[in-house]
């Protein structure tokens, strides 16, 4: 093993953008959650089925760590089931793990590529994007319907269709250059898809960021962004 190797960590690997955006995400009981305006959800953060705010600090806590650190499903769901068996609650299933994780560190991945995928110098190189859905026996036929379809970068389908577009959802995006539509014969859309997102899935969350003055936001979740910034503020994205 060389000193290159011996050196190298998961955590080298780290995806700045995908870490900046989670950290500015804020941690809420689902019932404010479901509260806020569609929207801005993707400023919040919450896990169905949990109150505490300790709890879900904790899942906050290991999503991030995930994303900063690389460690994987098993060691998330691993960390949280000893969290919450000493806490009296029943730990995570693996499904309920998966779709945990799975949602969330999608969620980040995405909103980091399209922070990269915006940048003006790579809109002006490659200024189509292309919809790309696993396409498998999983695959949600709205999804599969989406599949292929190639629309200008500027295009308002990808404030709706952005993924990740539902629970555990493996769709992405990628980008294309004008040379690559023409040579692979794609037809390039303009209307919007006849089918819609899953529900709760239907904004672009990379299209929404805190500003200073939190002007125009839901009243819980500033509230809730001035809790966590004067208890941490070194977090502030």
């Amino acid at each position: 093993m060389d000193e290159l190797e011996a050196t190298f960590t998961r955590k080298d690997m780290t995806f700045e953008e995908a870490v900046n955006y989670f950290k500015g995400r804020v941690p809420v009981t689902a019932d404010v959650f479901y509260s806020i305006a569609e929207q801005y959800r993707g400023l919040a953060f919450t896990v169905s089925g949990y109150t505490k705010a300790q709890v879900l600090k904790k899942f906050y806590d290991e999503l991030l760590a995930a994303l900063e650190e690389g460690n994987t499903l098993g060691e998330f769901r691993s960390r949280m089931n000893d969290f919450l068996e000493a806490e009296g609650y029943e730990g995570l299933d693996p499904l309920q793990a998966d779709n945990i994780f799975r949602t969330n560190i999608q969620t980040a991945y995405n909103v980091g590529h399209y922070e990269q995928m915006t940048d003006p110098a790579v809109v002006k190189l490659r200024p189509f994007w292309q919809y790309d859905a696993v396409n498998d026996r999983h695959t949600r036929p709205s999804h599969l319907a989406m599949d292929g379809k190639v629309y200008p970068a500027d295009h308002p389908v990808w404030d709706v269709w952005f993924p990740p577009n539902g629970f555990r959802c493996r769709c992405t995006v990628r980008t294309l250059s004008k040379r690559q539509v023409e040579r692979q014969g794609l037809k390039v859309e303009n209307s919007f898809p006849a089918l819609a997102p899953d529900p709760h899935f239907g904004t672009n969350a990379a299209k929404v960021q805190f500003s200073p003055d939190l002007k125009g936001y839901p009243a819980p979740l500033v509230k809730a962004y001035k809790r966590r910034e004067a208890e941490n503020p070194v977090r502030t994205p």
